[in-house]
């Protein structure tokens, strides 16, 4: 009988057509499609476990996942193999960029320490940006919405943020990065975490966008973190603009692959 072996999956996906990554009743997830590909080339049954959830219709430029199985093929060059016989079964919209070997108690999920975002925003209508980016139509103060994404860097309960009724055990995130950047003719908030809440990004995106229409002030944002209540935070801002980007691991790295 085969080793039992862990592996972690490096995969990017568009979201567009899909209910977010965690598989669900009477809708297509991402890793509901990712476990039937798996399963299909590994010819044994799969289920992986993500680095986290996105919603339906977020994007994932960096995504891990990890997986057990005693049938995958090794040696660099039949990873190589199995890599391009995943790819090749899977939709345009999702792509294997690695799998390699960790150790048998590696967890994608818990083990990740950072998680990063970038929530895109254009301003002039351009069909190469729908469904990728939010237009929006007009620009808002930038130097406004970085003074009150400073003070969400004071703060770690962020309920204010939260979709209700989620089921986790504290509502405590530390963000290491908040801020809004110029870009090809439009702006990008980068924002960086070890945890985020459900809908967290958009609820940020959407409060923040208040106060760069001046409907706030940048001061505001303590009280509404302070009151932890949903309801006083801005509308979640539309799913089409959010990528998730990056996630770190702490040494030893099993991103590399050591042991």
């Amino acid at each position: 009988m085969a080793k039992i072996q862990r592996y972690f999956i490096e995969l990017s996906y568009d979201g567009t057509d899909y209910h977010g990554w965690q598989t669900q009743p009477n809708a297509v997830a991402v890793q509901e499609v990712l476990d039937k590909a798996l399963s299909t080339v590994l010819r044994e049954p799969i289920e992986t476990v993500g680095c986290g959830r996105t919603d339906t219709g977020v994007h994932a430029k960096e995504f891990f996942a990890h997986f057990d199985c005693g049938s995958m093929a090794h040696g660099p060059s039949s990873m190589v193999n199995n890599i391009r016989s995943i790819n090749s079964v899977l939709p345009n919209d999702i792509a294997i960029k690695n799998i390699f070997e960790v150790a048998a108690d590696a967890h994608a999920r818990f083990d990740a320490t950072l998680r990063s975002y970038q929530y895109h925003i254009h301003f002039n209508k351009d069909p190469f940006k729908n469904g990728y980016s939010w237009l929006l139509r007009d620009e808002p103060d930038l130097e406004l919405m970085n003074r009150a994404a400073k003070i969400m860097m004071e703060y770690t309960d962020f309920s204010c943020f939260s979709k209700s009724n989620t089921q986790v055990k504290t509502n405590n995130c530390k963000i290491s990065r908040a801020e809004w950047v110029r870009a090809d003719e439009g702006i990008i908030f980068h924002i960086s975490a070890d945890r985020f809440l459900r809908n967290m990004v958009r609820a940020i995106v959407g409060t923040l966008i208040m106060v760069g229409k001046q409907e706030i002030l940048p001061e505001a944002v303590r009280g509404i973190i302070e009151s932890k209540n949903r309801s006083n935070a801005g509308a979640s801002v539309p799913a089409c603009g959010l990528y998730l980007t990056e996630v770190k691991y702490p040494p030893p790295n099993p991103l590399k692959g050591e042991q």
